[in-house]
């Protein structure tokens, strides 16, 4: 697994921040925004989101007197894609493993 992956993963290990990224899918956000769901600090709402802006999973533009998110679909796609990979592998040799088992089973 890469690097970005990792972090990727590291990043999305945590509700408040799962939580995040599921909102920003849904449209892109201000801090505020964010930060209403959670029963959580202003400062702590800025530490998760630093976490998500340095695995590359949102990032933040100044418009106005506002700090606005976004998610960065590119960082989710390689994830999903890791996922994927390893469904197919698991899927497969779990089909396999059985295929052996049952021509075991026969006489």
């Amino acid at each position: 697994m890469s690097d970005h992956l990792s972090a990727v993963f590291a990043a999305l290990a945590d509700p408040t921040r799962r939580g995040i990224i599921a909102r920003l899918c849904e449209s892109d956000a201000t801090v505020g925004e964010l930060a209403e769901p959670f029963n959580i600090s202003a400062p702590a709402i800025s530490r998760h989101l630093k976490v998500l802006e340095r695995a590359n999973l949102i990032e933040r533009n100044t418009e106005a007197q506002f700090r606005r998110c976004r998610v960065k679909q590119e960082s989710l796609q390689a994830a999903t894609d890791w996922l994927e990979e390893q469904r197919i592998f698991w899927q497969t040799s779990f089909t396999r493993l059985d295929n052996l088992l049952k021509q075991a089973d026969e006489p």
